[in-house]
């Protein structure tokens, strides 16, 4: 994509699972993600699971139910309703979502 390419955010498509671990950490750094991120198989199994293209948020709830799913992001990301989810799943004192920037 040519805003990657001027953002100087190009990366060789990942072969193996740390080759693509690796470069989801450096995008985590880079991009100054607060909150943990996992990594999908190689073989992109939850990407097709959850139908994750084009970008989505996701909050799974503790019977590992889908609470949230987003609209496409990353226009579609509202981390209000992340927080509102996040506050009704998890007990409050767990809850340490920053909404601002």
């Amino acid at each position: 994509m040519a805003i990657n390419e001027k953002e100087n955010v190009v990366f060789k498509d990942p072969q193996q699972y740390d080759e693509r671990a690796e470069i989801a950490g450096t995008c985590s750094i880079n991009l100054g993600i607060k909150f943990p991120a996992l990594v999908d198989t190689i073989n992109n199994s939850t990407e097709r699971a959850y139908t994750a293209w084009p970008d989505r948020l996701y909050v799974i709830d503790k019977e590992g139910k889908v609470a949230l799913k987003s609209n496409p992001g990353p226009f579609g990301f509202k981390a209000d309703q992340v927080r509102d989810i996040l506050s009704r799943i998890v007990p409050e004192k767990a809850v340490a979502l920053n909404t601002t920037r």
